[in-house]
């Protein structure tokens, strides 16, 4: 089906950093097949966190890993010959930290076939001026999808994204703060199903942008993408789920 300028073979689809640069053998969602997310991509390459952890609470876990990747030309250079290869449709998931940054990116990709849209990476900062320059400067020939955080759906500069040309819109995990064993507090993104009641919030007060909506949180259970796909969602994305075989019924 077409969302917009999106391609959308189907409603579901992985998120970014479940599994991966290349899409699995075996697609791992219900049929027709959807799109592939790859892992979060910088322009350069990143690390580890040296404190990363998962720390489980009730209905979910908080996970930190300072999203780690090669970089964006290394992984072209061992991936894009793949991507133009995929039966199935790659999104290449950006987290640049600058308009520069994001241009540079966005002109290449541009170059690789395979490549059926970008999807972006933004902080959920209340002023969003960053957010949006970034936004502003990833327009290009692909189709661009804005990756926000839930925490992000109720500012007011998110109204401004449709008039920057992008395509879609994706719900994310969004971040919280734990403490771990030895008391310590640690900060990171809130995976599980808990978060299900604030997607659901998120998708209701987005639909007024006229954008199609993905929602890429939150998400355990089939009934629970289906009330997704009910209210209104154009696809639904799977985290964690996927590490553990999928959805329950």
């Amino acid at each position: 089906m077409l969302a917009g300028d999106l391609d959308l073979p189907s409603p579901w689809s992985n998120a970014a950093g479940a599994l991966g640069f290349l899409p699995p053998p075996r697609w791992p969602l219900p049929e027709p097949q959807g799109v592939f997310v790859t892992n979060p991509l910088s322009r350069k390459p990143r690390t580890p966190a040296a404190e990363r952890c998962a720390l489980p609470f009730p209905g979910g876990m908080l996970l930190h890993t300072g999203l780690p990747n090669p970089g964006f030309h290394a992984v072209l250079r061992k991936h894009a010959a793949q991507w133009a290869r995929s039966p199935i449709p790659v999104w290449v998931h950006l987290i640049p930290s600058s308009p520069a940054e994001a241009d540079e990116m966005v002109r290449e990709l541009e170059n690789i076939e395979g490549v059926s849209a970008i999807e972006i990476g933004v902080e959920a900062a209340e002023d969003g001026a960053d957010a949006l320059d970034i936004l502003a400067a990833a327009r290009g020939e692909r189709p661009l999808v804005a990756c926000l955080p839930l925490s992000a759906a109720h500012f007011a500069w998110v109204k401004q994204i449709p008039g920057l040309g992008v395509a879609g819109l994706t719900l994310a995990a969004p971040r919280g703060m734990l403490p771990g064993p030895n008391g310590k507090i640690s900060g990171g993104r809130l995976y599980g199903p808990a978060l299900f009641p604030q997607v659901l919030a998120a998708l209701s007060a987005l639909r007024d942008l006229k954008l199609p909506l993905i929602a890429g949180a939150g998400v355990y259970q089939r009934s629970q993408a289906q009330a997704l796909l009910k209210q209104g969602a154009a696809a639904v994305q799977i985290d964690t789920a996927l590490w553990r075989g999928w959805l329950g019924d």
